[in-house]
């Protein structure tokens, strides 16, 4: 495994040089070493993926910094890619965002997202999110930038204003956090290609763009969001959305039938699953130290 380090330089500079970058969401081992081995520059650690897979719950302010924490860094652990890593608000007020920021790095994240949703919060495209006031971010951005150990772990602040105060104010905050020294803006749920191209025009810092599969926002392509300004898109749900939709065909087919036979759905075989949780390792080191 690469270190954290060098880790975070690589995307920090692609991000700083606006390389575009597209970072699938993970929500638990497998879903990351299957992104991790389909060679993306970056991967999103998603909230709302933890809250369910971990929890069972919904994305919904009920998960700690202690098992966000956790599962970002067993990520960090078991993958060679940079990862971008959800921090909900930073889990409370401005000691709590240095905590979160000096804990987050010290798990080898790459980027910590932080987001200006009063507590609890909610998933970024449920109706509902209330904003704290401007200047209260704009001071737990400060703080984060200042937390820090190394220049090269991004500070991600995301607004949520957009939805209940409307896209001026949005583009607003995000301006105030690019001068308080955000590394990357994201203006939560856009509500047209339109409003990503005003972003892009309106925010002179490196943009993140939320592509969710049936939320507020249109999926955009890649191309068309590198060419409005934006340098990293995230796909937090697409791996969890089809991962429930399979099993639920699955399952679905194991009840009904009692047998696996005759079942439709592309699985891995077991040697490809061996592979992708290291059992080669396993048998080297069986060979060595436990053969008679």
């Amino acid at each position: 495994m690469s270190s954290s380090g060098d880790r975070r330089a690589v995307l920090a500079h692609r991000i700083r040089s606006r390389e575009f970058t597209i970072a699938p969401g993970v929500f638990d081992m497998i879903s990351a070493r299957v992104a991790d081995r389909a060679g993306f520059d970056a991967l999103y650690m998603t909230g709302y993926g933890i809250a369910a897979s971990h929890m069972g719950l919904p994305d919904a302010g009920l998960v700690s910094y202690s098992e966000m924490i956790g599962r970002a860094a067993r990520i960090c652990e078991g993958t060679r890619t940079p990862l971008i890593a959800d921090a909900d608000t930073g889990f409370g007020g401005l000691l709590n965002v240095r905590h979160t920021v000096r804990g987050y790095e010290a798990a080898g994240v790459a980027a910590i997202q932080i987001e200006d949703q009063e507590f609890p919060k909610k998933c970024g495209h449920a109706p509902g999110r209330r904003v704290i006031p401007l200047d209260d971010m704009v001071r737990k951005v400060e703080v984060a930038v200042d937390a820090r150990r190394s220049d090269d772990f991004l500070i991600v602040a995301r607004t949520d204003s957009r939805s209940s105060l409307g896209l001026d104010e949005a583009i607003r905050r995000g301006q105030a956090f690019a001068r308080a020294g955000a590394d990357v803006v994201f203006i939560e749920a856009p509500e047209s290609e339109d409003e990503f191209a005003r972003i892009g025009r309106e925010i002179d810092a490196p943009l993140l763009a939320n592509m969710v599969e049936g939320g507020f926002s249109p999926v955009v392509p890649a191309d068309t969001l590198a060419r409005l300004g934006f340098a990293l898109a995230i796909y937090p749900g697409t791996g969890f959305l089809a991962t429930a939709k399979t099993l639920e065909a699955v399952y679905g087919h194991l009840r009904a039938s009692g047998s696996s036979i005759d079942l439709q759905a592309d699985r891995l075989s077991i040697e490809e699953m061996h592979a992708l949780m290291g059992f080669d390792e396993v048998w080297e080191f069986e060979k060595r130290f436990t053969a008679p």
